[in-house]
């Protein structure tokens, strides 16, 4: 509720201040043009995640990984690793934040080991494996836009590099600082059967077809669309009762809203000119670098979406692009407004009972947010 009452007041101020600085209608139509396909795709995949979980679908996939890392704790947290990639690039960096928390807390209790590593590799890779396709953030979503729609395979030609390098980091980082807890071992259990296999079995198909659908040149928003209304026709004969509003979030879309219409009015208070002094110009190394570092800080201090609105203008070429989607997809490791997917995460966290001090999060990432922005940014800039 709080995340849709700040969207609510964001929207409130937005709208105040495209009134004070006299903000053209036809610059807030266009704006709502960009935005709701994008919005859209979030409520579709939602939903589609949301019920592909109540058919257990991630439950089952979690078990495989569990007797397939065969009793060594390291084996199973590098397939966690390859999963919420895997769950980010295609399904979005808030998609993995709220479905695999539970997943990885869940599995790291059931085989008697430390959840912290795996919920900490969940919550940075959520952020850190966000480069890879259009769909794997938002801003990606309004990057594309920029981009003259290059589409998913030229997006990820673009960003491949750095979206290797992005995931590399923070892997090497949490290896080192629970080198201990990860060179535990376990025992192998066996789960049991799911509950209603139609649903399983409906919920598996579609997610294995919506994942080539989300990279075939379709705007990301028609298969997320057709995905989430074909599992609502099988819930509403299988399983009725789970078909509730709170599948929709209504709280992420007025709260992502609230941003993008406050963050618009505010240029015409001089914000452009401001974070164009800031981030400077040219497509060098080191400018690149300064683009990446700013977007960092700006997703640190406000929120990653605002950072990029903001910063959007300052993106004059492909690479410059780039470099600002390093900055504000593989930065916000520090503060936990910095990025939705952080608070989602966090809350879900709250609701397992799992503990993680905002100092000890913030403590690590001053250490990975550096390294993974600037390795990502300077590899991007070294193989163009």
């Amino acid at each position: 509720m709080r995340t849709g009452l700040v969207g609510a007041g964001l929207l409130l101020v937005g709208a105040v201040l495209a009134l004070v600085t006299g903000t053209p209608v036809d610059d807030l139509l266009a704006l709502g043009e960009r935005i709701w396909p994008v919005l859209l795709f979030v409520v579709a995949i939602t939903v589609v995640t949301e019920l592909a979980a109540e058919a257990e679908v991630f439950r089952v996939v979690a078990e495989k990984l569990a007797r397939l890392g065969r009793g060594r704790t390291v084996v199973l947290w590098a397939f966690i690793v390859v999963f919420a990639t895997v769950s980010t690039a295609f399904l979005s960096l808030d998609t993995t934040a709220v479905l695999l928390t539970p997943v990885v807390v869940l599995l790291a209790r059931h085989i008697g080991v430390n959840p912290i590593p795996f919920a900490l590799t969940t919550v940075w890779l959520a952020n850190t494996g966000s480069l890879f396709l259009p769909v794997s953030n938002l801003t990606n979503l309004l990057a594309e836009h920029k981009l003259d729609g290059v589409g998913a395979f030229g997006f990820a030609a673009l960003s491949i590099v750095p979206a290797l390098v992005a995931v590399a980091v923070p892997v090497v980082v949490l290896g080192i600082v629970y080198r201990e807890e990860l060179a535990r071992s376990y025992e192998v259990d066996v789960g049991g059967p799911v509950a209603d296999p139609v649903l399983f079995r409906w919920s598996a198909v579609v997610l294995v077809l919506l994942v080539p659908a989300l990279v075939s040149g379709l705007e990301v928003w028609i298969p997320a669309l057709v995905a989430a209304v074909v599992l609502s026709i099988v819930f509403v004969v299988r399983r009725r009762e789970v078909l509730r509003f709170s599948l929709i979030p209504w709280q992420l879309v007025v709260f992502a809203a609230g941003l993008f219409l406050t963050v618009d009015a505010a240029r015409g208070f001089g914000l452009t000119a401001v974070v164009e002094a800031l981030a400077g110009s040219g497509s060098a190394p080191a400018d690149l670098l300064r683009v990446a570092g700013v977007g960092a800080v700006g997703a640190n201090l406000l929120n990653n979406l605002p950072a990029y609105l903001a910063l959007e203008p300052v993106g004059t070429s492909p690479e410059r692009l780039v470099a600002l989607l390093i900055g504000v997809n593989a930065g916000p490791l520090v503060t936990p407004w910095a990025s939705l997917a952080t608070l989602l995460w966090h809350e879900r966290l709250r609701g397992l009972g799992v503990e993680i001090s905002w100092w000890r999060f913030a403590g690590l990432g001053l250490i990975v947010a550096p390294l993974t922005v600037g390795a990502a940014t300077l590899a991007f800039a070294l193989t163009r």
